[in-house]
C-alpha cells in the first residue's frame, strides 16, 4: 500500500521531473508467418502487425489519461527480419526490400512510432540469405519511414566477425548517402550490437528474440531529471550514500514501469515482459544523464571521473529497479547518447567531450556510442574500425555493446546536425585522423576471449 507521501512523491516526479514511461513495446513473433512464397508471407507479416498491434496506441493513450503517467512512445518489434526472408533469399533478390516496405506499411496502420526487427545476426558467420539481407539494408532503411534496423555483429562467445563489420561501416556510409537530404537520418535508424538481447523495448535496436513469446508487452521507464532532483538534496553525502539515494529513486520509477506494463499486457492480451531499468535522456532540459553526473560533483561531463561517476549511477540504478520490477532486461543502465541529452550536447561544444572519453564511459553503462555525429568525409574503414572498438568492449566485458554513428552527410569537425524531436541535434565531433585501414581490411574473425569458455 503506497502511503500519501509516496503518493505526492510521484505526482511531482511526474509533473515537475519529467519522469515518463519512454516506451511500451510490443513485441512479436513472425516465424509463423513465413510460407506459401513471399507475396503470401509479406501479407500474413502485415495482417499479424495490423491484427496484434491495432490496439497498442489506444491502450497507451488509455493508461496515460487513468494514471496521468506520460507513455512517450508505442512501438512493436518483430522478429527479426532476415530469419523472416531466408527461405526467399535465393530466388526472390527483393525480399528484404519488400519485407521492409511490409513493415513501415503496417507500422503506419496501427499508429505506432517506430517499429524495430529489420535485424540479423552474423556474429559469427554470414550466411546467403544474411549477405542478400545486408545488400539491402541501406536502401531498405533509407526508403522506409518508421523501420529500426540492427545488426548483432559480435558476442562474448564468438568474438567480433570483422568481415561483417567491415561490410557495416561501408552500410553506414551509404545510409549516410542515401539520406542525405534529410541530416543522414537513415544512420540515426541503425545500430551494430555485439551481445545485443531479444528484449530490448529500445530503438533502433529491439527485436524480437527467436526464445522469446507470441506477444510481450516491454517497458522502458526513464527518470534523469528524477534522480538528479534526488541528489540535489544531499550536497555534502559522500559516495556511498549517494548511491544510496539514486538506488530508492531508481525503484520508485520502476514501479511505476512495472504497474504500466502490467495493464498493457493485460489490455492487449499479452504478456507482461521486462522492465528495462536504462535511464533515456532527451534533449528537453530537466531530462539529462550528463547533468546527474555534473550533479555528482563534475564541472562538466567528460572532466576526469565521468567514468567513474557513470559507473556508481549504472549501479545504483540497478540494484534499485531490480527490486521494483517482477523481471528485468533490455539494457538496464544509463544511456549516453550525444544528440539525445542537452547536457552531452553541451560537454561536446565547450570542448569536454571527445569520441575517446565517451568510448571509456561505455566500458561501466549501457549501449555504447549512440547518437554520434561524425565528419561526413570519415573514410568507410575509419568507421569499421570505432565499430570494432565498440564491439570488442562488449566482447570482452561480456556485456551488451552498441554503436549508432552519423557521418553528417556534407558537414565538417564543428557543425551541428539538427534532427528535431527526441533526437535532438549533434555536434559532429572529431575523429582520429590516422588510418586504421591496413587492420580493419584483414577481415576474418577477432577470436573470443578466453574467459567465454565457461562449458
Amino acid at each position: 500500500m503506497l502511503s500519501n507521501k509516496e503518493i505526492i512523491e510521484t505526482i511531482d516526479m511526474l509533473d515537475n521531473q519529467n519522469l515518463d514511461v519512454r516506451t511500451i513495446t510490443l513485441s512479436l513473433s513472425l516465424l509463423d508467418c513465413v510460407g506459401g512464397g513471399a507475396e503470401a508471407t509479406c501479407e500474413r507479416v502485415y495482417d499479424r502487425i495490423a491484427r496484434r498491434a491495432e490496439n497498442l496506441v489506444r491502450v497507451g493513450g488509455e493508461i496515460e489519461r487513468e494514471y496521468g503517467v506520460p507513455i512517450v512512445n508505442k512501438r512493436v518489434s518483430v522478429t527479426p527480419a532476415s530469419l523472416i526472408g531466408a527461405s526467399f533469399a535465393a530466388y526472390d533478390k527483393n525480399i528484404y526490400f519488400k519485407l521492409a516496405k511490409t513493415l513501415d506499411k503496417a507500422a503506419k496502420r496501427v499508429g505506432i512510432d517506430f517499429i524495430g526487427g529489420f535485424s540479423a545476426l552474423v556474429h559469427k558467420g554470414i550466411t546467403e540469405y544474411e549477405d542478400a539481407f545486408l545488400n539491402a539494408l541501406p536502401q531498405s532503411i533509407a526508403e522506409t519511414d518508421l523501420v529500426c534496423a540492427s545488426v548483432n555483429a559480435a558476442s562474448t562467445k564468438s568474438g567480433v566477425n570483422m568481415d561483417a563489420v567491415v561490410r557495416l561501416g561501408k552500410t553506414v556510409k551509404e545510409l549516410s548517402r542515401l539520406t542525405a537530404d534529410r541530416g543522414s537520418i537513415g544512420c540515426a535508424k541503425f545500430v551494430v550490437f555485439a551481445n545485443s538481447v531479444e528484449d530490448n523495448p529500445f530503438m533502433a535496436g529491439a527485436y524480437c528474440g527467436i526464445g522469446e513469446g507470441g506477444a510481450t508487452v516491454n517497458v522502458g521507464v526513464s527518470g534523469p531529471g528524477v534522480v538528479k532532483a534526488a541528489i540535489e538534496k544531499y550536497k555534502n553525502a559522500d559516495l556511498a550514500q549517494l548511491a544510496e539515494v539514486i538506488k530508492r529513486t531508481a525503484f520508485k520509477i520502476t514501479r511505476l514501469g512495472q504497474l504500466v506494463c502490467e495493464t498493457a499486457a493485460k489490455r492487449l492480451n499479452a504478456g507482461a515482459g521486462v522492465i528495462d531499468l536504462s535511464l533515456a535522456p532527451t534533449p528537453k532540459a530537466g531530462d539529462s544523464v550528463a547533468r546527474i553526473l555534473e550533479e555528482m560533483g563534475l564541472e562538466s561531463v567528460g572532466a576526469h571521473g565521468t567514468t567513474a561517476c557513470l559507473a556508481l549511477l549504472n549501479d545504483a540504478v540497478k540494484k534499485g529497479g531490480l527490486m521494483a520490477a517482477r523481471e528485468c532486461g533490455g539494457l538496464s543502465g544509463a544511456f549516453i547518447p550525444v544528440s539525445e541529452d542537452e547536457g552531452m550536447i553541451a560537454a561536446v561544444k565547450r570542448g569536454a567531450l571527445t569520441i575517446e572519453k565517451l568510448e571509456a564511459m561505455t566500458c561501466v553503462c549501457s549501449v555504447g556510442l549512440d547518437m554520434v555525429a561524425i565528419p561526413g568525409d570519415t573514410p568507410a574503414e575509419t568507421v569499421s574500425a570505432i565499430i570494432a572498438d565498440e564491439l570488442a568492449i562488449g566482447v570482452v566485458n561480456n556485456k551488451t555493446t552498441a554503436a549508432r554513428l552519423i557521418p553528417a552527410h556534407g558537414l565538417k569537425e564543428g557543425a551541428v546536425l539538427e534532427f528535431g524531436g527526441l533526437l535532438g541535434s549533434a555536434p559532429v565531433m572529431p575523429v582520429n585522423r590516422f588510418s586504421p585501414a591496413k587492420f580493419i581490411l584483414r577481415g576474418g574473425r577477432i577470436p573470443a576471449p578466453i574467459h567465454s569458455l565457461r562449458n
